[in-house]
C-alpha cells in the first residue's frame, strides 16, 4: 500500500469514526428533543453534539483539538457570513410580504414583544426597531455558544476529512445532506405540515447554504465565518422576520424553513458562491 492509498485509508476511518459517535451521541439527544419535550436544553445539547463528535474522533485517531481552524480569519469573511443570511431571509419574506403569500405586521408578536421590551403603550414601529436590534445583536451572541457546537463539528471538521477524499461539489453535497438528514426527526416530530414537502425544502436550503458556508470556510480556513453565517440565519428566519409574517393560506407553502421561498434565494445565491469555489479552485 503506498502512501496515498495508507492517507486515503486514515481519512476514511476518521470520517466514519466521527459517523458513528455523531450517530450515537445525536440519537440520545434526539430521543429526549421527540419522545420527552423539546426544550431549549435537549435542542441545545443536539447542536453540540458534531462538536463533541468531533473532539471525541480526533481523540481517538489521536489528532489534536488545536489543529481545528480556530483562527479569527479575515474580518470581510466574517461579515459575509453574517449579512448573506440577512440579505436571503430579507430578500425571501418581502417577496412573500409584497405578493400577499404572507402578511406584514403580526399583531401577536408585536404585543407579545412590546410586553417583553416593558413598552406596553409604545409604537408598533419603535417595538419593530427596538426588538430587531436586540435580536441581531444580544440574542445572535448569546446563540453563538450552541451554534459553534454544530460548525465546529460541521464546518471546522467534517467538511475538510471529506474534502479530502472528494471536490468541492461533491463535500457541500455529501456534507449538507448528512447535516440535513440529522434534523429529519425533529421536522418529522415537529414541522406539522406535509413531512415530504418540507423534508425536500429545507434539505436544499441546507445544501444550498452549506456551499456558500463552506466556501467561506475554505477561503479563510477559518469556522468563524461559518458560525456568523449560521447564526444570523437561526436569528433572522426564526425570532424575527417569521414571527412578524401574518398567515394566510398560502404562507405554509412559501415561508419559514420548510417552505418554498428561501430554499429559491438561498439556491441563486450558492450557485454564484460556486462559480467562485470553482474559480478559486477550492
Amino acid at each position: 500500500m503506498n502512501d496515498a492509498q495508507t492517507d486515503k485509508r486514515t481519512t476514511v476511518l476518521t470520517l466514519l469514526t466521527f459517523l458513528v459517535i455523531l450517530s450515537i451521541t445525536s440519537a440520545i439527544a434526539h430521543f429526549a428533543i421527540v419522545e420527552l419535550v423539546p426544550t431549549s436544553l435537549y435542542v441545545g445539547t443536539l447542536m453540540m453534539m458534531p462538536t463533541v463528535s468531533a473532539f471525541l474522533t480526533l481523540k481517538l485517531r489521536g489528532r489534536k483539538i488545536s489543529d481545528l481552524p480556530w483562527r479569527w480569519g479575515s474580518h470581510g469573511a466574517n461579515w459575509a457570513g453574517y449579512l448573506i443570511p440577512v440579505l436571503y431571509v430579507a430578500i425571501g419574506y418581502g417577496i412573500i410580504w409584497m405578493t400577499g403569500l404572507g402578511g406584514f405586521g403580526n399583531l401577536e408578536t408585536i404585543s407579545a414583544w412590546s410586553q417583553q421590551l416593558g413598552l406596553p403603550d409604545a409604537p408598533a414601529f419603535l417595538v419593530i426597531a427596538l426588538m430587531v436590534v436586540l435580536m441581531a445583536i444580544v440574542q445572535f451572541a448569546k446563540s453563538l455558544g450552541t451554534i459553534a457546537g454544530e460548525e465546529i463539528g460541521w464546518r471546522g471538521f467534517f467538511a475538510w476529512e471529506l474534502r479530502k477524499l472528494v471536490s468541492f461539489n461533491a463535500t457541500c453535497l455529501i456534507s449538507g445532506g448528512i447535516w440535513a438528514i440529522w434534523h429529519y426527526p425533529i421536522i418529522i416530530a415537529y414541522g406539522g405540515g406535509n413531512t415530504v414537502f418540507q423534508l425536500i425544502c429545507f434539505t436544499v436550503m441546507i445544501i444550498a447554504m452549506t456551499v456558500i458556508m463552506t466556501y467561506y470556510t475554505f477561503r479563510s480556513r477559518s469556522v468563524w465565518p461559518a458560525i456568523m453565517f449560521h447564526g444570523a440565519h437561526n436569528i433572522y428566519i426564526q425570532k424575527i422576520f417569521t414571527p412578524l409574517t401574518v398567515e394566510t393560506s398560502s404562507t405554509a407553502l412559501w415561508a419559514d424553513e420548510y417552505g418554498l421561498m428561501i430554499p429559491i434565494v438561498v439556491s441563486l445565491i450558492a450557485l454564484v458562491y460556486w462559480q467562485r469555489a470553482r474559480k478559486a479552485g477550492l
